[in-house]
């Protein structure tokens, strides 16, 4: 997974809970997280990256990198 696209998933989520600086291995859940605010992650990441991100996977990866990771194997299997 690389770095920068963490960093990007880090950025975004700091969006999504009131402006918060977000790092690549944050908990999404000690941040604050919810299942509306993640519903809405996961909605605008599918969207930006055109990728499936499922709940379950978002709600398990719980770290910006771990969804980077998703985001990267979203994309080697198009």
């Amino acid at each position: 997974m690389p770095e920068p696209l963490g960093q990007e998933i880090a950025a975004l989520w700091g969006e999504y809970l009131d402006g918060c600086e977000v790092g690549p291995d944050d908990d999404f859940f000690a941040l604050g997280g919810n299942s509306l605010i993640g519903i809405k992650i996961i909605d605008r990441v599918s969207r930006d990256y055109g990728v499936e991100l499922s709940v379950r996977a978002f709600y398990l990866a719980q770290t910006p990198a771990r969804v980077a990771g998703l985001i990267e194997q979203g994309r080697a299997r198009t």
